[in-house]
């Protein structure tokens, strides 16, 4: 028989998240803090220099937040083995049966759950509670130092978008030109992180759009009403 392998989009979970969460924090967050810059008639080279501040600096605190963070995921799930290691040591017998009782809750029938409960359990005892009873699988495992550079990266990423447009455009023409293409590539990415996940392109794209266009009109209003007390 041929072998068949199938490929699934819940593989692409980890990173995808990672990824698409930081370049969405990059665009937004720069382009909202250029956009709150530009409303109080900053110059250029003020708000260029707002964007560049807010580029690296957004780009650290994800990595530290999202390497903290998933780091705390690794602890949780070492620990969860650490347990199940020593219960497995200690009382192998009972183990055993809630591993069986883990399928037979599934659908198996009695006298077949335990037979495959004890050849999985004499093949890879650790691997099969993990799987089965923890809900640890390969695909989602925590890797703190992936998804720490995968946020930082994509959040540099997306942060130098807006930064670009600002270079190409005059002064009096920030705020608009700003606002209009960072939305624009807000729905290019909504878009291609759901086409990825197999999602739906028109909600995703919707959605991280009315989010941006949201915060980009809230920090404008702040740097308007800003830009007039302080003249």
């Amino acid at each position: 028989m041929d072998k068949h392998r199938e490929t699934h989009r819940f593989s692409h979970i980890g990173w995808l998240r990672a990824a698409v969460l930081g370049a969405n924090d990059g665009i937004v967050s720069t382009a909202s803090l250029i956009v709150g810059i530009a409303a109080t008639q900053a110059g250029k080279s003020e708000v260029l220099v707002s964007g560049v501040a807010a580029l690296v600096a957004g780009a650290m605190a994800m990595a530290a937040g999202e390497y903290v963070s998933v780091s705390s995921q690794a602890d949780t799930e070492r620990a969860d083995l650490a347990k199940e290691r020593f219960e497995l040591a200690s009382v192998p017998e009972r183990e055993l049966a809630e591993l069986a009782a883990i399928y037979v809750a599934r659908g198996v029938e009695p006298g077949l759950a335990a037979e495959v409960a004890r050849q999985l359990t004499a093949k890879d005892a650790l691997g099969a509670h993990a799987r089965d009873e923890l809900g640890h699988a390969e695909a989602t495992a925590a890797r703190p130092a992936v998804a720490s550079l995968a946020s930082a990266g994509s959040f540099a990423a997306g942060a130098a978008l807006p930064i670009l447009v600002v270079l190409l455009l005059p002064a009096s023409g920030l705020m608009v030109g700003v606002s209009i293409s960072s939305l624009v590539f807000l729905a290019g990415l909504g878009s291609l992180a759901a086409y990825a996940g197999g999602a739906s392109v028109s909600r995703a794209a919707l959605r991280i759009v009315g989010w941006g266009a949201a915060a980009m009109a809230v920090t404008a209003l702040v740097g308007r009403l800003f830009g007039a007390t302080l003249s």
